[in-house]
């Protein structure tokens, strides 16, 4: 933080009696301790759902607590947070508590009844120590120091050469041994860390903030996947080892929580894009290509997230990155990249400009039929490596090549555009059919499956084939919820309809729609409706 700058962090109360937490609100002063209470949870099913839509810095919690206990609670937040602080607290003083508590990492164990003063002094040091970790993640002499200690220049050389295609096969050994590289596959991908510089805090180098991010990504990452890290072209670029190419999903699924954990602790929009996995490593431009081509597409599925281009590109594609050549084609680039990415205007002016800078002047007939030969020829190339039918463009019975040919540049240039729009529309028609085909798969998945109790994010993906970080993304834009609002919609929706036309019992109601626990279910319904299943019941039937 900035000299004469004081952080507030956010802290999250968890404990099944209200009184409780009330009494804890109110015995505090927050503000003065530079903390502000987030929201408060009543078990810790309910913390967790808390904690993936605003990620607390602090979490204090009761044991013993219905559905999920505190003790539980902390691992699966350590698991999926890691720099968040936990304090546990109790009336019961047993030793195997304390000791879990030491083995979860846990700030503090703290027995009721709550001491004001004692609990005080336990977030004076908390904040002390998340002072700390912020000054080390921000002070701009450690990452001036970090910087200077980063990998030597001669491995960041060596990385580029890898990515970039310059590596000389026949020395690739020799290199690797000179510059102390050791990357022994099976297979091998790349993600690209962009920093959008633009949603960066005024009075923050971007470099160092780039710098903060990269730090953090190391520190999580760099030992399971054998990660190398280098910076490029103004991204940080990671190059990874994986045993199989199934890995590439769970990839995604961390690289995504990182990306949280960016925004979170370095106040950085990172989007992580992430290539096809390779056998071979002097394959790595291809996955370079990847994952450059996956970064690009956040301007289609938002910034600051995990994109894996397999997901989003299923098929092997060339695209205008991957197919360039050193003449027309490599002019058209500009042109086909709007295709993709751009609106219509900012196609209009890369077409215009295409045309002023190509076209050739006072040609010859000769010299001009090659010209629009050469054009059309490479937008069937693009429409083939994009799976676009040139017949669904130009009709079945149209030739192209013989109707561009009798034009003059005025004509070709307004062809150009209406040509590249429809491509552009069936781009983006066909990229919507994709996300609806497989959020259709899930919703049906969902509703022949909600009785079983395992339905997980994780499960679904599973099935779907598909990173979970991919899929939430998707699946929340096409539906409007989160995967599981919308699971304990349809549990909800098809347990009424048994609590009223079935006349059953609430534990087999429960059972039926995925709770293994009664209370639980009870405990949900009652969060959905404002009454027990059994009220609800008496209420309906008046």
């Amino acid at each position: 933080m900035r000299n004469g700058e004081t952080k507030n962090y956010s802290v999250m109360l968890v404990d099944d009696e209200e009184t409780v937490i009330q009494v804890i609100i109110n015995k505090i002063d927050w503000e003065s301790l530079g903390f502000s209470v987030q929201g408060y949870a009543h078990n810790g099913l309910e913390a967790l759902e808390m904690a993936e839509e605003n990620q607390p810095d602090v979490v204090m919690t009761d044991i013993k607590m219905p559905y999920m206990d505190g003790l539980e609670l902390a691992r699966r937040l350590k698991e999926q947070y890691p720099t968040i602080k936990i304090i546990i607290f109790s009336g019961f003083d047993e030793f195997e508590y304390a000791k879990e508590a030491i083995r979860l990492e846990a700030e503090e164990y703290i027995l009721k009844p709550i001491d004001s003063t004692e609990l005080s002094e336990v977030f004076k040091r908390i904040k002390g120590s998340l002072d700390k970790e912020f000054n080390e993640k921000q002070n701009i002499n450690m990452l001036k120091k970090y910087y200077q200690e980063s990998l030597p220049i001669l491995q960041e050389n060596f990385y580029t050469a890898l990515i970039e295609g310059r590596a000389d096969e026949e020395t690739l050994a020799r290199d690797m041994m000179d510059y102390q590289v050791s990357l022994d596959g099976p297979y091998y991908d790349v993600v690209i860390l962009h920093n959008s510089t633009s949603l960066a805090p005024e009075g923050i180098n971007p470099l160092l903030i780039t710098m903060s991010v990269r730090k953090l990504w190391e520190e999580h990452i760099s030992r399971k996947w054998d990660a190398r890290f280098f910076s490029y072209l103004g991204n940080v670029i990671i190059l990874v080892r994986m045993e199989s190419e199934s890995e590439v999903r769970q990839l995604t699924d961390e690289c995504q929580v990182l990306c949280r954990l960016s925004k979170h602790i370095s106040k950085a929009t990172i989007t992580a894009g992430i290539g096809k996995p390779v056998s071979n490593i002097m394959n790595l431009p291809k996955a370079y290509t990847g994952a450059r081509e996956a970064t690009s597409y956040r301007v289609i599925y938002g910034r600051g997230q995990a994109i894996n281009i397999a997901e989003i590109v299923p098929e092997d594609n060339r695209t205008a990155d991957s197919i360039k050549s050193d003449n027309t084609e490599d002019k058209l680039y500009s042109v086909f990249k709007a295709i993709k990415m751009d609106t219509e205007e900012k196609l209009d002016e890369e077409i215009d400009s295409f045309i002023t800078d190509e076209a050739p002047v006072n040609p010859s007939i000769q010299d001009y039929k090659f010209f629009v030969m050469d054009l059309v020829t490479e937008i069937y190339r693009f429409m083939k490596a994009n799976h676009v039918e040139p017949s669904a463009i130009f009709g079945k019975d149209e030739d192209p090549f013989d109707k561009v040919q009798h034009l003059d540049i005025s004509e070709l240039k307004k062809w150009l555009k209406k040509t590249t729009h429809d491509i552009r529309e069936t781009l983006r028609l066909n990229r919507s059919d994709t996300t609806r085909s497989f959020v259709s798969k899930a919703i049906d998945y969902v509703r022949e499956n909600y009785g079983n109790k395992d339905l997980t994010v994780e499960s679904i993906c599973s099935y779907l084939v598909i990173s979970s970080a991919y899929f939430s993304t998707v699946f929340k834009k096409e539906t409007g919820k989160t995967f599981i609002n919308y699971l304990t919609d349809i549990r909800m929706e098809k347990a009424v309809r048994m609590l009223l036309e079935e006349n059953e019992k609430t534990y087999v109601i429960a059972e039926a729609v995925g709770y293994s626990d009664p209370n639980y279910f009870s405990y949900v319904f009652k969060k959905k409706f404002g009454v027990s299943p059994s009220r609800y019941k008496m209420q309906q039937n008046g």
